[in-house]
């Protein structure tokens, strides 16, 4: 009787400890999950938050890169065709830019026109818009255009990384070749993919050249004021004495040269008529005489 009492303590003894550990395991279980599972939803937390913050800096990027080919046609009077044209010209030597095209038509003696077409760096595409509107007496068109090709440059970036990329693999793969026919299939694939990623490169140059240069379109016109009547000529008294002096010696030239030419080649009739004049007269003093 003693024995089985003792036996029953000992398993009861046994039941509570098992039921002790049990119950520690649980509640260490429980907290080992529930750091776990903090643990994940933190890095998830981070995770999104640097995929965001990466978000944000890549749209900053695009929205401070922007590629924007500026052009601006200007149509202005000017009071000196002229000296606007040569101040225009030096404002482009300063910023550094190049003359595209420079023409001067003159319409009739009181209207000259010009045109001029100039490149400048971006950066001081607004600076010179106002330069050259200070030469100006007044502005009859501005007209101001902005293209956006951020989108396309981009696009063809992406298109040379994959051309690229095939380039690179028909390169191991022509290393790695040993039959004739697979060279030269090879070779052809290369030569087309390296000739369209020249292309692809021209295009994106041609963009880099479009939007870090500007293009404005100048075209200046001068009227000048005349008063009807009254010119250089008419206020030249100078050269109105000279000419009038050779004109009263030509006339008086002409007119002794004429008497000249009367008298030799009408010189027989004269002496005629004298001789004849001269009997007259004698016979009518002789008449006189007798009377």
């Amino acid at each position: 009787m003693k024995r089985q009492s003792i036996f029953i303590l000992l398993l009861s003894s046994l039941f509570v400890l098992m039921a002790a550990c049990s119950s520690s395991d649980l509640s260490e279980s429980g907290k080992s999950d529930s750091a776990g599972s903090n643990e994940i939803a933190m890095k998830s937390e981070m995770d999104q938050s640097t995929a965001e913050d990466s978000v944000e800096e890549k749209s900053g990027e695009i929205n401070t890169n922007r590629m924007i080919i500026h052009q601006a046609n200007l149509q202005v009077n000017v009071k000196n065709l002229e000296k606007a044209q040569l101040k225009i010209e030096k404002k482009v030597n300063e910023y550094g830019g190049y003359i595209v095209e420079s023409n001067v038509y003159r319409e009739n003696d009181e209207t000259v026109s010009g045109r001029i077409m100039v490149r400048v760096p971006e950066k001081y595409f607004q600076k010179f818009l106002t330069d050259a509107e200070e030469e100006a007496i007044n502005v009859l068109e501005r007209n101001v255009t902005g293209q956006d090709v951020t989108e396309e440059y981009v696009d063809l970036e992406s298109r040379v990384k994959s051309k690229r990329a095939v380039e690179a693999r028909l390169l191991e793969f022509m290393n790695n070749a040993n039959k004739t026919g697979d060279l030269l299939k090879i070779s052809s694939d290369l030569a087309q993919v390296q000739e369209e990623i020249e292309v692809i490169i021209g295009k994106m140059k041609y963009l880099e050249n479009q939007t870090s240069y500007s293009t404005i379109d100048i075209y200046m016109i001068e009227k000048s004021v005349r008063i009807p009547g009254i010119d250089n000529e008419n206020l030249d008294t100078w050269e109105k004495t000279k000419k009038q002096l050779a004109s009263s010696i030509n006339f008086l030239l002409a007119a002794g040269s004429g008497l000249i030419v009367f008298f030799i080649g009408n010189l027989p009739v004269i002496v005629i008529l004298l001789l004849v004049g001269a009997g007259i007269y004698f016979m009518i003093k002789r008449k006189k005489k007798r009377d």
